[in-house]
């Protein structure tokens, strides 16, 4: 049932933006990329859902114990700036949709979910031409993640994080990506859809 929740999201926001390209390629001839050399969309802006499977300082005790972690969404606002065309500056905020639960003993142990915010650079590792209005990107690097911990201190848990782009038309932005953070000892899995100003 979570895993349903988890999903309907970003597969609510996909089937409209196809239904809305589906409406504007009807209208509209088919516009080839443009050259990449020139980097003219300097912002994206985009919305979707991460999976964060990240432990506390109670890890110790979770462990001890053989809990099982069940992994917790959360919502993610995401903007990405593009001074030059290899270097990207993410920016991002999650909020949590539920809080932290663990099985200990067959009981579901609950804790806050702190929501998070950062920024950091990203670099552009390769570029694929699938066709003339389709092309797919992979970026990664280090980002700089802060969460709000409940004695309302902020907390840097520094992430490296990597995602896959497919961009149609120049505009229509749909990624995949993971991030793991060494001081938490946490992965996440993130997606989501965009556009490009």
């Amino acid at each position: 049932m979570n895993l349903a929740k988890t999903l309907f999201f970003p597969f609510l926001l996909l089937f409209t933006s196809q239904l809305l390209a589906q409406k504007d390629s009807t209208s509209k001839a088919v516009v080839p990329l443009k050259d990449t050399t020139v980097a003219k969309s300097f912002f994206e802006l985009s919305f979707g859902q991460s999976i964060l499977f990240i432990t506390d300082s109670k890890i110790a005790t979770i462990l001890a114990s053989n809990a099982i972690v069940i992994p917790t969404s959360a919502i993610l606002f995401f903007a990405e700036f593009r001074p030059l065309k290899l270097i990207r500056i993410p920016v991002f905020f999650n909020l949590p949709t539920e809080s932290k639960q663990f099985i200990i003993n067959n009981q579901i142990v609950n804790e806050r979910a702190p929501p998070s915010f950062g920024a950091g650079i990203e670099f552009k590792c390769f570029e694929l031409k699938i066709n003339t209005t389709t092309k797919l990107e992979l970026e990664a690097g280090p980002l700089a993640n802060f969460l709000l911990a409940t004695n309302k201190s902020l907390r840097l848990a520094p992430l490296i994080a990597s995602r896959v782009r497919i961009i149609r038309n120049n505009n229509f932005v749909m990624y995949v990506g993971s991030s793991y953070s060494i001081a938490l000892n946490g992965w996440g899995l993130l997606f989501g859809t965009g556009t490009i100003f």
